[in-house]
């Protein structure tokens, strides 16, 4: 195998045959803050799990547009999923950036870790915000793979990103909420065991503010699929496993209640910083896979009796993916030591998304470009990695709903929208 390169500091020199990976962890390790030898095991472990599901196990569920089950499972017998999860509840106890760094490694080695990332993200809205009762009664059973929290619903068919304007209301009546509405792009809720769900619990018109009224509520899904809860899936250019989900009278208990009442834009919003961060990362992991995916096929393909990698043509493209890639990682870590230090972190985690997510489409087009028409083989897995990596430029959160973020709240311009 060909030796890959990695940056230390400026200077360029040859690394292990494991691809970017020495590198990467080593930096990861100074900016999650933790002991090198620990981060540098778990991504190890995310290696090897990795190794044993290679392309024909990612193609073939692409092809069947089915869960990958094994590769989920696989990730909670090693505890994987549980790593935001204080130890006291059966977790690992680490922070934002080791997640993203475990997320970024999956893809990385060719994988794709959309199955389960929303366990992640999802899992900050319930320590943040969550009562001691409820992370008592879910957290060590999540901790364990007993239970699943992958279904995130917050979008609307009607009001899309304006949160805000979501219809789905939950009625307070005794002890118990009453639920009516309907969710859309709630990946997973086909194979999760409970669902963070955003929900109006007063009239838009009632409040003093938009953002006020809105509630978060844990759901257990077992309970509620048949009984007011209807699922459908929803098929796309690529294996996602997302659906829409109805609620029709469902009724969950007023325990569900996450935090107070009304104050769930906030609680949302934290898990939205989360999610982003961690999105980015994915798209970190892929834009190494594309670039060394690249940079291989350049070094062995020859034409005109020498590599197509000796020309610039085809080489320049590959180093500026790679130096794309590079800063967008940069400013992903910047986000989430922000994220893990309880800092405002939502400037750096929309730009962290933004970045990434459009180092990643550039890689894609340059690694596609790279091998030529054999980047549109199913057997090379460029196409299908291609097709997966340019969701980000459009969820979660669209690259021109970020800039106009930037532009009012952090460069002081007038709102747009």
């Amino acid at each position: 195998m060909i030796q890959s390169l990695f940056c230390e500091g400026f200077r360029y020199v040859p690394a292990s045959p494991a691809g970017l990976n020495a590198s990467m962890s080593a930096q990861t390790v100074r900016e999650a803050q933790m002991p090198a030898d620990e981060l540098d095991g778990i991504l190890e472990t995310v290696r090897r799990l990795c190794a044993r599901f290679p392309g024909e196990y990612w193609r073939a569920r692409d092809r069947e547009r089915s869960y990958p089950a094994a590769f989920v499972q696989a990730l909670t017998e090693a505890g994987l999923l549980g790593v935001l999860i204080p130890e006291a509840y059966g977790g690992s106890g680490l922070g934002l950036s080791a997640a993203a760094a475990i997320l970024e490694e999956i893809h990385a080695s060719g994988c794709n870790a959309a199955a389960v990332h929303a366990q992640m993200y999802t899992m900050g809205t319930l320590l943040r915000h969550g009562s001691e009762a409820q992370k008592q009664a879910w957290l060590p059973q999540i901790a364990s793979g007993a239970l699943r929290l992958q279904a995130f619903g917050v979008t609307e068919p009607t009001a899309g990103t304006d949160t805000t304007s979501i219809a789905t209301q939950a009625v307070r009546r005794g002890e118990t909420y009453v639920i009516n509405g309907q969710k859309v792009w709630t990946s997973r809720a086909e194979h999760s065991d409970l669902m963070i769900l955003l929900a109006r619990t007063t009239p838009k018109a009632e409040t003093r503010k938009k953002t006020e009224g809105l509630s978060v509520f844990l759901v257990d899904m077992r309970q509620a699929v048949g009984r007011g809860l209807t699922i459908k899936p929803i098929r796309t250019m690529f294996n996602h496993a997302t659906t829409e989900v109805f609620f029709d009278d469902l009724e969950i208990p007023a325990s569900s209640l996450i935090g107070e009442e009304g104050k769930g834009f906030r609680y949302i919003l934290d898990g939205m910083n989360a999610e982003r961060i961690l999105i980015a990362a994915e798209c970190v992991g892929d834009g190494r896979w594309f670039v060394d995916k690249a940079r291989d096929y350049a070094q062995g393909r020859v034409v005109f009796g020498r590599p197509i990698g000796q020309n610039q043509g085809v080489q320049f493209p590959i180093a500026r993916a790679y130096a794309q890639v590079r800063a967008a990682r940069l400013m992903t870590y910047e986000a989430a030591a922000r994220y893990e230090a309880g800092a405002p972190a939502g400037e750096e985690a929309n730009m962290a998304k933004m970045l990434a997510s459009e180092a990643s489409w550039a890689a894609a087009d340059m690694c596609v470009q790279t091998h030529g028409g054999f980047g549109f083989a199913e057997e090379y897995d460029v196409e299908r990695k291609f097709r997966e990596t340019r969701l980000y430029q459009v969820a979660p959160i669209s690259t021109n709903l970020i800039l106009a973020y930037l532009a009012e709240h952090v460069l002081g311009l007038p709102r747009s929208y």
